[in-house]
């Protein structure tokens, strides 16, 4: 664009702009590189184009720095169509001189600062605009898809004027119809809430200039809608010296509410709605915190309601879930202004009490007892009314806990002292601390004891009360703690259940004791049947009943010298699962036993479908002599209940020989307990079993003689009635007291009782009435000069009394009552044994019946099995290609295949026809020597024998005859 200098003053005006465009300086520069056609024309006339229009004239760079000659013929039709409007727009329609066509539109400007008549042109070619025009038009589809995405709408505000320019978005925001004319900031406001109004008018008027902000703040919609909104903004001034502001807003109403939700879910119980742990720990943090500077205790009671996880597993989560916001319900309306109820998991909930509440009752036993109160009462679910039951921990601050986590775990470890059959509540003591840890140490402990060798065996020796030998041994698994010392099996064997180590326990039990019984089987002791334990987790194990088949097999232990005891707790768990794996147990040949029975609350219904053999009376129920009458009943009739199902009683945990007696007389089969042996390691046991220790046959039978028990206080009548009775050669045994005479009854097996009436502490006819129930099959007598008709009839009648008699007495009217009183007593005892010997016979026959049933089915296996094989073996015989028979030992054919029935004709009768006449030479008695060769059919044979099933010298059991054809 460079020209030669021409002197500004003897130019014309039109010299003097094209000077001031030409020239390099930065303006000449600019004037070039823009994206549009420029022109300056003076007075009509072309002056100076740029590059921009040069090309789009057709013509290469060089125009620029054309005359205004050339210019002029570059497109005449292009400067008279501008000359035609100095100024302003107007389109374009020409044809350049190269013959090329040009069609845009022009922008006229008048410059007269470069002269007068001076005018730029602003020349853009139609392609160009559209391109411009798509491009606007692109970029304000953007904003408005991008607005309508982000739920956002802008505005710029003329902050002099007090105008604001508002956006598409911004109008659907707030559900107003798209408006182009500017509106008032001011009434702009009132889509803001009068609350808020002030806030957002200090945000904007503490701003700082070009330094963009944001807050929140809520809008309204025109249908009464509010919205959360985030609004960012920035102030600027302008090329034009005004302050303009610039906003954007933003609907985060959706995210704000999921922010609440996600608030909600993270410190609230979904189920019941309650806190949640999260929360509950923050609000004892916030308690805590208050008091340090305000000194004051409150109390966390934890609370712990187990029907919702029962009901959860039982009837599934919708019944769980309704128990516990009936839970929810009741703690609610426990609370008191301030206090904080929470659930924490499951069944698991809390109560934080203020310090209002707390001084209200110091300890928390009051609140605790409310609560529990409160879950005493029935539930109604469905059909059914449940009793929810609570257990309740009770811990104080600052007393028992410094944190937030502390005292919730001190709540936590207090409530785990309770139990559903004691007390439900339980404060939290420093040993309560120290019994969790221990716990803790007991499970880490029980982890590494079977690796690290500190777990052993002990044997508990059970009696048959039959014969007094030995018949079996509880097996008891003992630890001794390398850190703790030794630890009692009811101590580790309840945390074992619950952490599931018990199947590990249970395994190594079980191999250990298997090992032992091999072990005393190599040194030539014949141990009796070992019983284990299995917990009702071991028996939800699918390959339990594998398992101990394995480790029957791995030591050789017969299935007979192995016994498996379950638990009336496993009666509560799948009965269909636990009766197939007792049902297979006892097809091994393994007794099976039902333990602590009478402790708990077993089905009874479910007796009759179990396949028990033995049942296990727990100790509370195997009384002493001294008991009273209602357990004695209970053990008889346990006993009397097993006997009628089929099953055997061993009671457990006998002390005394007094209750050794009562359970003899009853008619119990088996004992346990310190009277017969304590438990003992495999060392004692071995002694044990050498020795062949047994029941002491003075405990066990007594000789059968006719025993007479006399009873009075007064000496000089016992010693007169000893005198009379002596001569009938009675064993007499006397007492001074009604005490005195229920022992000598436990010491001696007594036959008739012949008793006082009056005497201290108990009546003749209350101690024959205990008698009753303590011996049954005694044969009781009143002799007394008092005559108390009431007493005495309601003794008569109960049967408590045989017969009455009178002071004084006649001797031998006195000796021939006591004499039907033993022949009554000899015909009952003849009768009940006899009974016992048909209830045995039977038993020894069902068990007869079994095993026989147990042989046949197996024999009948065996021959479906054979059965199959000789069909299989005839079918594969009859397809063979050459003739075969079948020879029985005395030489007869037993079985001829197809080809032999072919190559003899079906007129020869082959079953039953002699071997030798059939083939002539047939040697029989040499097997291994050579045979003849026969001709059958025109055709030549050899003649092979082969025996069946011989062994060693054993002779076969016949031979199989097979024929080859040879040709020579």
């Amino acid at each position: 664009m460079h020209k030669n200098a021409i002197s500004s003053t003897g130019a014309s005006a039109s010299e003097g702009a094209r000077l001031a465009w030409s020239g390099p300086e930065p303006r000449g520069l600019l004037f070039d590189a823009l994206p549009v056609g420029l022109c300056v024309l003076v007075e009509g006339s072309p002056q100076l184009i740029n590059t921009y229009l040069a090309r789009r004239l057709g013509c290469d760079d060089s125009a620029v720095r054309s005359d205004p000659v050339r210019l002029q013929a570059l497109a005449p039709q292009l400067w008279t169509r501008l000359n035609a409007q100095p100024k302003g727009g107007l389109q374009i329609d020409c044809t350049t001189a190269s013959g090329a066509r040009f069609a845009g539109h022009a922008f006229l400007r008048q410059v007269p600062a470069f002269g007068p008549g001076t005018v730029l042109a602003t020349i853009v070619e139609n392609a160009d605009l559209q391109q411009v025009t798509m491009s606007s038009n692109w970029r304000v589809r953007m904003l408005e898809q991008a607005e309508s995405i982000g739920r956002s709408g802008s505005a710029e505000f003329d902050l002099q004027r007090g105008e604001a320019l508002c956006s598409a978005g911004l109008f659907s925001l707030l559900g107003l119809p798209v408006s182009e004319r500017p509106r008032s900031i001011l009434r702009m406001l009132r889509w803001i809430p009068r609350d808020e109004r002030g806030y957002v008018l200090s945000i904007w008027r503490g701003a700082i200039m070009d330094e963009p902000f944001e807050f929140q703040h809520r809008l309204l919609r025109s249908d009464g809608r509010r919205l959360e909104v985030l609004q960012r903004g920035m102030v600027e001034t302008g090329a034009d010296g005004r302050q303009h502001g610039y906003v954007i807003l933003q609907d985060i109403t959706a995210q704000r509410e999921a922010e609440k939700r996600i608030h909600e879910l993270a410190n609230h119980d979904e189920v019941t709605g309650l806190a949640n742990r999260t929360q509950l720990l923050d609000q004892i943090d916030a308690a805590v915190h208050r008091a340090h500077w305000d000194p004051q205790h409150f109390l966390l009671l934890s609370v712990q309601v187990d029907q919702v996880d029962h009901l959860k597993q039982a009837m599934g989560y919708g019944a769980g879930d309704a128990m516990a916001m009936a839970v929810a319900s009741r703690l609610a309306a426990l609370m008191e202004a301030g206090d904080t109820v929470a659930r924490i998991d499951g069944g698991e909930f809390a109560m934080l009490l203020s310090p209002e509440s707390s001084a209200l009752d110091m300890t928390g036993a009051h609140h605790a007892q409310a609560i529990v109160a409160a879950m005493a009462r029935a539930e109604r679910l469905g059909a059914a009314e449940i009793v929810p039951g609570a257990r309740v921990g009770v811990a104080r601050f600052p007393a028992d806990a410094e944190t937030a986590s502390q005292l919730l775990e001190a709540a936590q470890t207090a409530r785990m002292d309770t139990s559903s059959m004691g007390d439900p509540i339980a404060f939290y003591t420093p040993a309560t601390r120290a019994a969790a840890l221990r716990r803790i140490a007991l499970e880490s402990g029980l982890r590494r004891a079977a690796q690290l060798g500190e777990l052993c065996l002990q044997y508990q020796p059970q009696a048959s009360l039959a014969d007094g030998e030995m018949v079996g041994m509880q097996v008891l698994l003992c630890w001794n703690s390398g850190e703790l010392g030794p630890v009692p099996a009811q101590e580790f064997l309840p945390i074992a259940l619950q952490t599931g180590l018990i199947v590990m326990l249970g395994d190594w039990m079980r191999d250990a004791a298997c090992a032992q019984l091999a072990a005393w089987e190599r040194e030539g002791l014949r141990a009796p049947r070992l019983h284990l334990g299995l917990s009702s987790l071991e028996l939800l194990q699918p390959d339990i009943v594998e398992k101990i088949a394995q480790s029957m097999a791995a030591h050789r232990i017969a299935p007979g010298m192995l016994g498996i005891e379950i638990s009336e707790q496993a009666l509560l768990s799948d009965m269909q699962k636990l009766l197939h794996t007792l049902t297979r147990l006892r097809a091994h040949g393994i007794e099976l036993s039902l333990g602590d029975f009478g402790s708990g609350f077993t089905n009874l219904g479910l007796l009759r479908t179990l396949p028990i053999d033995v049942i296990k009376v727990h100790p509370s129920c195997v009384p002493d002599v001294t008991a009273a009458t209602g357990d004695v009943s209970l053990t008889r009739a346990i006993i009397n209940m097993a006997h009628g199902l089929q099953m055997q009683v061993l009671a457990e945990g006998v002390q005394t020989t007094g209750q050794l007696t009562l359970l003899i007389a009853n008619g119990c089969d088996r004992m346990q307990g310190p009277v017969f042996a304590e438990a003992a390691d495999a060392q004692a046991l071995t002694r044990m079993l050498a020795e062949r220790i047994r029941l002491p046959d003075s405990l066990l039978t007594r000789r059968r003689e006719r025993t007479l028990l006399l009873v009075d206080d007064e000496p000089h009548i016992v010693a007169s009635l000893k005198r009379l009775f002596r001569r009938d050669g009675y064993r007499i045994v006397t007492a001074l007291s009604a005490t005195e005479g229920l022992q000598r009854m436990a010491e001696y097996d007594v036959d008739v009782v012949l008793s006082d009436q009056r005497m201290p502490g108990m009546t003749g006819v209350e101690f024959l009435r205990r008698a009753k129930e303590l011996y049954p099959d005694t044969i009781r007598m009143v002799l007394s000069g008092y005559t108390e008709l009431q007493s005495i009839t309601d003794a008569v009648n109960e049967g408590a009394i045989y017969r009455f008699l009178t002071k004084p007495w006649d001797d031998e009217r006195l000796r021939q009552h006591v004499q039907e009183g033993f022949r009554q007593k000899e015909m009952s005892d003849d009768n009940k044994r006899l009974a016992r010997e048909v209830v045995c016979a039977n038993t020894a026959l069902a068990q007869v019946n079994e095993r026989l049933e147990a042989v046949l089915a197996t024999q009948q296996q065996q021959i479906d099995r054979e059965a199959t094989r000789a069909d299989a073996a005839r079918d594969v015989v009859d397809h063979l290609p050459w003739p075969v028979l079948g020879v029985a030992p005395d030489g007869t054919v037993a079985m001829a295949n197809r080809e032999a029935q072919r190559l003899w004709g079906p007129q020869a009768g082959l079953l039953g026809a002699s071997a030798g006449a059939l083939l002539p030479g047939l040697k029989l008695d040499a097997i291994a020597g050579p045979q003849p060769r026969v001709t059958l059919q025109g055709r030549l044979w050899q003649v092979h024998l082969h025996p069946m099933d011989a062994t060693g010298a054993a002779a076969p059991r016949g031979m199989l005859l097979t024929l080859s054809e040879t040709s020579c």
